[in-house]
């Protein structure tokens, strides 16, 4: 089982590298998708299956409306693609910081928590969530509600002025 939450844990952070390295929208977003599946396969592995699900659905429609705003505001025809010199250097930067972070961070002491962590199934920690943080999840949909209309406020006034 180790084995399958280091291979998780890799390829979350080659999707952050993607996704810190690549100016395109695009590719970037390719990178999130990447960092959010295994963060998903860590849960999986951790014995987290229903969290996991609900996380990836809800990431996923997430980045799916952010891809497509900055699709729609950053349309480059030729993006640079991690094949670029400019790209591998920061991915290489990226990799270098991360690995000398990592070797200075125990894994071993965040995964050996065992029977002392707070929440042992993801059922708990659903209802917990509902029964004291409904009041927080109403006030967090209203503040998306709001910065929708701040955002689409925004790109219209940006696209009047680029009209005029």
């Amino acid at each position: 089982m180790s084995y399958v939450i280091f291979l998780g844990f890799l390829g979350m952070m080659l999707g952050m590298i993607g996704v810190a390295s690549n100016p395109s929208p695009y590719f970037a977003a390719l990178g999130l998708v990447i960092a959010a599946s295994s963060g998903c396969w860590i849960l999986v592995g951790l014995g987290m299956t229903f969290l996991s699900l609900v996380l990836f659905l809800v990431y996923l429609g997430g980045m799916l409306v952010v891809f497509a705003y900055s699709a729609a505001m950053a349309a480059e025809p030729f993006p640079e693609a991690w094949g670029n010199l400019y790209v591998i250097y920061y991915m290489f930067v990226y990799g270098c910081v991360l690995l000398i972070v990592w070797g200075f961070v125990n894994i071993d002491v965040v995964l050996s928590a065992g029977d002392f962590s707070m929440i042992r199934c993801d059922w708990g920690g659903v209802s917990n969530l509902y029964y004291s943080g409904g009041w927080v999840l109403l006030f967090l949909g209203w503040v998306l509600l709001v910065t929708l209309f701040v955002v689409l406020e925004i790109t219209r006034v940006v696209s009047f002025m680029t009209m005029v």
